[in-house]
């Protein structure tokens, strides 16, 4: 009998916390903020109180001003409404001894007129992703977006800063900036997604300016360990994101300048799809990644509690974040400890509203 400890069971210091293992809660788009206010109700108070076992759990993508929102029924962190929702999350998880900290969210030009009052979404160039959003009218085509001005540039990133300082005021234990999967920071590191002569388009330093600009502002409110960023550098034709020969190199250029800030981690996803055909990009991320990073490394996607174990014990990562297992095992830390069977989730419950498929996953019983 293998009776090895677990290396996702082990406690870590993770900037100034002390989390008492290595498995995260990844971030999760679950649509249940379904009011006027977009604020979390006791439905998202039970679900993260439920799953605080976790050693760290990361919100869903949580907007940080109303032209961030490109989805129906995220919850946001720019109002005092919102605040007053999510400072009944933290502490529902403070009470159970767990650590939970806010992913700030921008879409940028994956969203639809229908949630800007008729106006086009923004992003760093007039260019359509050519995907299909989820309105409150069912599924809707992208539109070209409106090329952000300096001016609006300069406004959203304040809007992080607000946001963050929201989060703090709710009483998060740090931040994450969403700078994955597609959304706003991608579109401008991403040379298909940003053509721009500014200085916020064209060669890497430029492209990468925005995510830096935002992370200096955000660092004005929380210490840099308690913020993490997050990024998905072999995504391709995927989110609206076509990967370029520059992809790679954009990625290892932010990941190695981050090296300079004293971050809580960052966060990595291995490739959403099959990149193995692809000679620019990389098909393995955090091994790639570890020999550039110096500080936490925390990797998602794909993985179960053996590869979770792995990962950590071979030197590739440090936290490994789980999505689809926790929706439905609550519980997942314990199930990995005890090696008990894990629950099927429900891709029909993931994004409509209501308990069903949300806190009504039981824990394990022998």
């Amino acid at each position: 009998m293998d009776t090895k400890p677990q290396a996702l069971l082990q406690a870590f210091t993770l900037g100034n916390l002390s989390i008492k293992n290595r498995i995260v809660m990844a971030p999760m788009t679950r649509s249940r903020a379904d009011n006027p206010d977009k604020a979390p109700t006791n439905l998202h108070v039970e679900y993260y109180k439920q799953r605080a076992g976790a050693g760290l759990i990361i919100t869903e993508g949580t907007q940080v001003s109303e032209r961030g929102i490109g989805y129906v029924n995220t919850p946001g962190i720019h109002t005092a409404k919102q605040v007053e929702g999510w400072e009944k999350v933290t502490e529902a998880v403070h009470e159970k001894d767990g650590k939970i900290f806010m992913q700030l969210w921008h879409v940028g030009r994956i969203s639809h007129p229908k949630f800007h009052n008729g106006e086009k979404p923004l992003a760093p160039s007039a260019i359509n992703p050519n995907e299909k959003v989820y309105t409150p009218e069912g599924f809707e085509k992208t539109v070209d977006p409106k090329e952000m001005s300096i001016q609006e540039i300069q406004e959203t990133i304040q809007e992080f800063k607000h946001a963050a300082q929201m989060a703090k005021d709710a009483g998060f234990d740090g931040i994450e900036i969403h700078s994955s999967n597609g959304y706003l920071f991608h579109q401008f590191f991403n040379k298909n997604a940003n053509i721009r002569t500014d200085d916020y388009g064209g060669n890497i330093p430029n492209r990468a300016r925005f995510f830096f600009d935002v992370l200096e502002a955000v660092s004005e409110v929380w210490p840099e360990n308690q913020i993490g960023c997050r990024f998905n550098p072999s995504l391709h034709k995927s989110f609206g994101i076509t990967a370029s020969e520059e992809s790679i190199p954009t990625f290892d250029y932010i990941i190695e300048k981050l090296n300079a800030y004293d971050l809580a981690y960052i966060h990595l996803s291995e490739p959403f799809t099959d990149v193995s055909e692809i000679p620019y990009l990389e098909t393995e991320i955090a091994r790639h990644y570890r020999k550039i990073y110096k500080g936490t490394l925390m990797i998602n996607a794909g993985f179960d509690r053996e590869s979770g174990n792995k990962v950590i014990e071979d030197g590739d990562a440090d936290l490994v974040s789980y999505a689809k297992w926790f929706i439905s095992n609550p519980d997942l830390p314990e199930r990995f400890k005890n090696k008990w069977p894990l629950a099927e989730y429900d891709e029909d419950t993931f994004y409509t509203t209501g308990k069903k498929g949300y806190i009504d996953y039981p824990p394990y019983k022998e």
